[in-house]
């Protein structure tokens, strides 16, 4: 006597490549979505530390107002920036020009 057996369930090759081509279509839509945000989060993090440089200048100046202009060296001298922010200043290509911080 035969008995009938019932297939297990299982994805059937269209329904995996279905499922794969969503998932590609999702990841496409997303990536770039999240380079601009990276972009964003960027340019608003160097705009902070061009405020952080110019605050302390200004501090710097109102200490010693005698001074013609300002350098990162006489910041990090005087305690104004740390070594991290120093750092960080010149890998963002921030420049003092005179008495202003520029990106």
């Amino acid at each position: 006597m035969r008995y009938l057996t019932r297939p297990k369930p299982a994805f059937t090759l269209i329904e995996a490549t279905v499922v794969l081509f969503i998932i590609a279509l999702l990841m496409l839509l997303i990536l770039p979505n999240l380079n601009k945000q990276r972009d964003r989060a960027e340019a608003t993090h160097k705009k902070a530390m061009v405020g952080t440089v110019q605050t302390q200048v200004d501090l710097y100046l109102n200490e010693h107002p005698e001074q013609g202009s300002v350098s990162y060296a006489d910041l990090q001298r005087e305690q104004f920036l740390t070594k991290e922010q120093l750092k960080k200043a010149k890998e963002l290509k921030i420049r003092i020009q005179g008495h202003e911080a520029k990106a």
